[in-house]
């Protein structure tokens, strides 16, 4: 499918709008993604070899904040057990519907693929089944943070033993020197790949108040507070981090 580069902040904009996921970043988000967050492929593709480890027979995956599906994708070409399903949930119609059209791309070019469900949805109203594999990834820093617990806590309560969830987040730092440091690295990222300081600096302002990062610390606390017994960091680039959780 077709895929446009992300001009969405190119042009000076009077009133930067709070960032949604609209029709408009839906048809640039490949694009917008891929420049914006470092080691963002290897994460994707990695969650698919991770939740291969986990996945347990007759146990759902879940791909939480789905967006376009690239982490459903993954899911369903590393992982073979029998019995398993996908379940991608999304809050963005818009996103729900490209995903699905990405999923009908997938299945037309591999046999034998797990079968997957989209649903649009609020995932913190969502009622979930035997679990093996729960995947965050870049969804917890757009919940509001005083119920971020309580959702982990309900994923915790849904993963089977054995199983795992896969949380990638961008962090903020508590030692000032140490996040000044690597905020300024990954605006060198995004500049590297072609933003401008315009669309750098607008971004921000857009997203400023909608995306709320936590620090690792924070994350590692709040997993064991919901029930967790080991917090595993498996990859970290510039400010941005996947860890692994088990219950």
């Amino acid at each position: 499918m077709s895929q446009d580069p992300d001009r969405i902040f190119a042009r000076p904009l009077a009133q930067v709008p709070d960032f949604a996921f609209n029709e408009d970043v839906v048809r640039v988000f490949p694009d917008m993604i891929k420049r914006s967050v470092p080691g963002y492929p290897t994460i994707v593709e990695n969650i698919g070899v991770l939740a291969a480890h986990f996945a347990q027979p007759g146990t759902v995956l879940y791909d939480l904040g789905s967006s376009l599906g690239a982490v459903t994708q993954a899911l369903r070409r590393h992982v073979r057990t029998d019995g398993c399903r996908v379940v991608a949930v999304d809050n963005s119609s818009a996103m729900v519907e490209r995903c699905r059209q990405y999923l009908n791309a997938q299945d037309s070019m591999h046999q034998e693929l797990l079968p997957v469900e989209v649903r649009e949805g609020d995932i913190l109203a969502l009622e979930f089944q035997p679990a093996c594999v729960v995947a965050l990834n870049f969804t917890l820093q757009f919940i509001e943070p005083d119920r971020r617990l309580e959702l982990l806590h309900a994923i915790r309560q849904t993963l089977v033993p054995g199983g795992a969830l896969i949380l990638s987040e961008k962090l903020r730092f508590e030692d000032n020197q140490e996040h000044g440091l690597l905020t300024d690295l990954h605006i060198a990222f995004k500049r590297a790949n072609g933003y401008s300081e315009l669309e750098i600096a607008q971004k921000r302002s857009a997203i400023e108040n909608v995306m709320k990062p936590d620090s690792l610390e924070q994350h590692r606390e709040r997993l064991l507070a919901a029930g967790f017994s080991k917090v595993v960091v498996w990859f970290q680039c510039l400010n941005f981090a996947s860890l692994v959780a088990l219950p």
